[in-house]
């Protein structure tokens, strides 16, 4: 039988190399390069308050938090898992690893939910969007760390990019349905108030939709801890430099404490922040009262003069 790849061999391969060593390295560079600054001056800022807060004082709070946000539970959890961490000796790998994260999620909704927005809007978007998030969804992390590597250098600010690049996708989906899924209802009589489009985003559609958002945020936030081994190859450091290095020295402890670090600290994540979306699920805006106050009656109410 004859295959196509004996009729034609298409280069795909070369094809990628020149256009990245020949083309976007030379002239892209720089580019790249001042785009990294930002994300280096907040992974800068946060890691080194994160490691000047004392264990004590940032376990205190933490544990407040999730007293506060879930309850008695994760709050005696998080006091146990954070003074595990510090016993076994990665306190600061942890707090570089939040750090880390918490960059690479700030990021992620600082682009990914005006995209979002964009896309629930426009469907002509959408539609060119839903590629690219596509591949940014299911490409394997290590086939894009090459380029990065060419770009951006090694170090932890690649790694971070490596992580954004990775993890932006849900929260832009999810942003997206979330709009989408508001009733068609609302959004007319928002109208017929004599809302602007505006209004109608900011003050119907973003709050109806933002337990969805707050889901796609959760989700960003799993998958950028997912990342942080994948980072460490790129010189990235935390506590996925430690699974990395105990896995170069085939030193199971070493690897396990890091290992043990990140799944404590994503359940720790994980709770509070989908607590934040069940509280944001349950507040309504005063122009949703307003309206749900419309439908029950049938009036419209007359403004005050």
């Amino acid at each position: 039988m004859i295959s196509p790849s004996d009729l034609l061999e298409i280069p795909f391969g070369d094809w990628v190399d020149v256009f990245v060593k020949g083309w976007l390295v030379p002239n892209f560079r720089p580019f790249f390069q001042a785009v990294s600054v930002p994300v280096d001056w907040v992974l800068d800022s946060l890691d080194a308050f994160l490691n000047w807060v004392p264990m004590l004082a940032f376990t205190a709070v933490m544990v407040f938090l999730a007293w506060r946000c879930v309850g008695k539970g994760l709050a005696v959890f998080t006091l146990l898992s954070l003074i595990f961490l510090d016993m076994i000796g990665v306190w600061s790998e942890t707090m570089t690893t939040l750090a880390m994260v918490s960059t690479a999620v700030f990021f992620c909704a600082l682009m990914g939910v005006p995209l979002g927005i964009l896309a629930a809007r426009s469907d002509r978007f959408l539609q060119i969007l839903r590629p690219v998030l596509d591949v940014m969804q299911t490409i394997p992390p290590f086939v894009y760390l090459v380029p990065i590597v060419m770009l951006f250098g090694v170090g932890t600010v690649p790694g971070v990019i490596a992580t954004i690049i990775f993890a932006l996708p849900p929260i832009t989906r999810l942003t997206n349905l979330g709009i989408r899924n508001v009733r068609a209802d609302l959004i007319e009589a928002s109208y017929a108030f004599g809302a602007t489009p505006r209004q109608v985003l900011w003050e119907v559609q973003m709050p109806l939709a933002m337990r969805t958002i707050m889901a796609g945020l959760n989700q960003t936030l799993m998958m950028s801890l997912s990342m942080a081994v994948i980072a460490a190859l790129i010189g990235a450091g935390g506590l996925g430099l430690t699974v990395n290095s105990g896995l170069g020295r085939l030193d199971v402890g070493l690897a396990t404490e890091g290992g043990i670090g990140i799944v404590l600290l994503a359940i720790i994540l994980d709770r509070i922040t989908q607590s934040f979306a069940e509280r944001k699920g349950t507040k309504a805006p005063s122009l949703m009262a307003l309206l749900r106050s419309y439908f029950r009656t049938g009036k419209q109410p007359v403004p005050a003069e």
